[in-house]
C-alpha cells in the first residue's frame, strides 16, 4: 500500500515539474541531481529551483527597473510616455513573457528617441549600402539604362531564319488593277494598267506599266515607270525613277523619256491617290494626279470609282499636247471578288480633252469627249 502511494506521489511531482516547466521555461533538473531523494525533498529541491530561476528572471530585468526606469527604455517620449502600451496589466502575466534574455534586457533596441538613431537598428549594417537600392518610381533613369530603342540589347543580328522582324522581310507583288476591253461611241480598244515592287516595307524598287492598244486602227501607246520607292510616313512612300512613254500609228513611232518624282499612298478617308511630276529629257514639265476609292457593298462586291487628271506646263503640237489641263477621266467599276486574287469586273469610262489638247484632237479627227463601256478582270499574285 505504502508504495503505491509513494508511486502517486512520485508521478504528481513529475507531472508538476513538466508543468512549471512548461510556464517558467526554466530548466528541469536531471535524474542525477535528484538522486534518491524521497519524493517530498524532491518537489521541495524543485520549488527552492523555480524560485531561484524566477529571482534569476528578474534579474535579468533589471529587477523591472529596466522597464520602469524609462533610462532602460530610453527616451519616454518615443514611446508616447508608455500609453500608448495601454495598462501594463494587458499585458497579462509577466511568465508568458519568458526569460527576458530574449529581450536582450531591452538593451538591442537602443535609444528609443524617434527611431532615427541607426543604433536602433542595429547600425542598419545589416540592410548593406543605401545606395544599392533603385531611384523611387517617377524619379530619373539611372545613368547606365538600357536605350529601349535598342532592341538588339548590344547583340548583333544573325539572320535566324523565320524570326526576323516583318518590316525587314522583302516581299513582291504584282496587281492588274485594270484589264480589259472598252467599247466607246469614237473608237475600242484593249486597255492595261498594272504595278508590281519588290522589297522591305521602307524600300522598294517599283514599275508601273500601262497603255491601250486599238488593233482595228493599229494604233495605240504605252508607259512604263522604273521606281524606287522609300517610305516617309505612315501609308505613303516618295518615289524617284524613269519613264518611258512610246506611240505607235501607220504614221510612225514616237518615243520620249522622262524623269519621274511622285508620291503615292493612302490619303485620309481611304483614298488611294498616286501625284506625280515628269520633266522629259528636252525639259518638258507635265504632272498626273490618279485618285480611286473602294467602297464595299459587301465583302465581296465592290465599286470602284477611279479619277485621273493630266496637265502640262509646256505646248506640245507634235504629241497633241495643249499647256494647261490636257483632259480628265472618271472611271466607275463593280467588281466580284471571286476570292481576293481574282475578280471580274464591269463599268463604264467617260474622258474629255481640254483647250489646246482638244483643239488638236479634233484638228487630227479624233473625239474630245466620249463614254465607253467597260469589261475586264483585276488580279494580283
Amino acid at each position: 500500500m505504502k508504495t503505491l502511494i509513494s508511486l502517486k506521489i512520485q508521478i504528481l511531482a513529475l507531472a508538476s515539474v513538466l508543468v512549471i516547466a512548461s510556464n517558467t521555461q526554466a530548466e528541469v533538473p536531471s535524474m542525477d541531481k535528484m538522486g534518491t531523494s524521497s519524493p517530498t525533498t524532491v518537489f521541495e529541491n524543485l520549488k527552492q529551483d523555480t524560485c531561484k530561476d524566477k529571482v534569476r528572471d528578474t534579474k535579468a530585468m533589471g529587477d523591472m527597473k529596466g522597464m520602469g526606469d524609462t533610462k532602460g527604455m530610453g527616451d519616454t517620449k518615443a514611446m508616447d510616455d508608455m500609453k500608448g502600451m495601454g495598462d501594463m496589466k494587458g499585458m497579462g502575466n509577466m511568465k508568458d513573457m519568458g526569460d527576458t534574455k530574449a529581450m536582450d534586457d531591452m538593451k538591442g533596441m537602443g535609444d528609443m528617441k524617434d527611431m532615427g538613431d541607426t543604433k536602433a537598428m542595429g547600425d542598419m549594417k545589416g540592410m548593406g549600402d543605401m545606395k544599392a537600392m533603385p531611384p523611387a518610381l517617377g524619379g530619373d533613369a539611372p545613368k547606365n539604362a538600357r536605350d529601349p530603342f535598342a532592341n538588339s540589347g548590344g547583340y548583333e543580328y544573325r539572320g535566324m531564319s523565320g524570326w526576323e522582324d516583318t518590316d525587314e522581310w522583302k516581299v513582291g507583288k504584282f496587281i492588274a488593277d485594270q484589264f480589259e476591253y472598252r467599247k466607246g461611241d469614237a473608237t475600242n480598244f484593249y486597255r492595261w494598267d498594272t504595278q508590281s515592287w519588290y522589297g522591305t516595307d521602307y524600300d522598294k524598287f517599283w514599275a508601273k506599266f500601262e497603255g491601250n492598244e486599238n488593233s482595228s486602227k493599229d494604233e495605240g501607246e504605252l508607259e512604263l515607270q522604273m521606281l524606287y520607292s522609300h517610305s516617309v510616313a505612315a501609308f505613303w512612300d516618295a518615289q524617284i525613277g524613269l519613264r518611258y512613254d512610246r506611240a505607235h500609228n501607220p504614221n510612225g513611232t514616237e518615243s520620249r523619256y522622262f524623269g519621274v518624282l511622285g508620291f503615292q499612298g493612302l490619303a485620309p478617308y481611304w483614298f488611294e491617290v498616286e501625284p506625280a511630276l515628269f520633266i522629259s529629257n528636252k525639259g518638258d514639265i507635265s504632272g498626273r494626279l490618279v485618285a480611286t476609292y473602294d467602297l464595299l457593298i459587301t465583302q465581296k462586291l465592290i465599286f470602284q470609282p477611279r479619277l485621273e487628271v493630266n496637265i502640262s506646263a509646256n505646248d506640245l503640237p507634235q504629241f497633241n499636247i495643249g499647256k494647261g489641263i490636257n483632259d480628265l477621266q472618271l472611271d466607275l467599276r463593280l467588281r466580284y471578288e471571286i476570292n481576293r486574287e481574282f475578280a471580274p469586273y464591269i463599268g463604264l469610262a467617260w474622258f474629255s480633252k481640254y483647250g489646246k489638247t482638244a483643239d488638236y484632237f479634233r484638228t487630227a479627227g479624233e473625239a474630245t469627249v466620249d463614254t465607253q463601256l467597260v469589261a475586264g478582270v483585276r488580279f494580283w499574285f
